[in-house]
C-alpha cells in the first residue's frame, strides 16, 4: 500500500495535490442499510446442534440406566447442557450484535464510498468477524483489525485510501459559539480568585 498521502496543507509542493474522495459528513443520509448478505454462522450453528443432540441422547441413556449409571451420565448431561445453553446464547447475541453494528456502520460517511464500490458483503464480512471477537474468538479479533483498515474506518486507513469527510462548517461554528457562551457563563458564576490574598497581613 504504501505510506499515506501528506495532508493538503503539509505538503511542499502546493501545486501537486492527490486527489481525494470528499465523503459527506451525514452518510448515506436516513437510507436505510442494504439487506444482510451472509448466512448464518455455520461453525457455531452446527456446534449448538450437535450439542442438542448430545443432551437428548444422554436423556434417553439415562431413562433406561441402572441406579450405579445414572451419577455419571447425570453428570455428562449436565455438562452438555451447559455447552448447549452457551452455543444457544451466543448465537442469540451474535445476531443481535451484528444487526446494531451493520446498521450503525451504514450511517458513517465511509457507507457512501462502500456504496459506490459495492462492498456490501466487505462490510458484513467485517461485522461478522467483530462480532465473533467481541464475543471472545481471538482469530477473529485479528481478522476484524485487518479488515477495519480495508474499509477505512480509522484515519490512517482513510488516508491510504485517499478518503476524507466533508467539514461540517455550520455545526463547526455553532460548537465554537456554544463554548464560547459556555466560557463567558463559568467566568461569571466564579469569581476570579485573588493572586495577593495570601500576601496580605492578619
Amino acid at each position: 500500500m504504501g505510506p499515506p498521502p501528506k495532508p493538503a496543507n503539509a505538503r511542499a509542493r502546493r501545486n501537486a495535490t492527490v486527489a481525494m474522495t470528499v465523503l459527506p459528513m451525514q452518510g448515506r443520509g436516513k437510507r436505510n442499510a442494504p439487506p444482510w448478505p451472509l448466512i448464518p454462522d455455520i461453525v457455531t450453528t452446527v456446534r449448538r446442534d450437535l450439542a442438542a443432540a448430545k443432551v437428548l441422547k444422554l436423556e434417553d441413556d439415562l431413562a433406561d440406566a441402572s441406579p450405579s449409571e445414572r451419577p455419571g451420565i447425570e453428570a455428562r448431561l449436565d455438562r452438555a447442557r451447559e455447552r448447549l445453553a452457551i452455543h444457544e446464547a451466543q448465537l442469540a447475541h451474535q445476531r443481535r450484535l451484528e444487526a446494531v453494528l451493520w446498521r450503525d456502520l451504514w450511517r458513517l460517511p465511509q457507507a457512501v464510498a462502500w456504496e459506490r464500490l459495492e462492498w456490501t458483503r466487505d462490510v458484513a464480512q467485517y461485522v461478522r468477524h467483530k462480532v465473533l471477537g467481541e464475543l471472545g474468538e481471538l482469530a477473529d479479533a485479528k481478522e476484524a483489525r485487518q479488515w477495519s483498515d480495508r474499509l477505512g474506518l480509522s484515519p490512517m486507513s482513510m488516508l491510504r485510501l485517499r478518503w476524507t469527510v466533508a467539514k461540517d462548517e455550520v455545526a463547526e461554528k455553532r460548537a465554537e459559539r456554544e463554548q464560547r457562551d459556555a466560557d463567558a457563563a463559568a467566568a461569571k458564576a466564579v469569581p476570579a480568585a485573588d493572586p495577593y490574598a495570601a500576601l496580605r497581613a492578619e
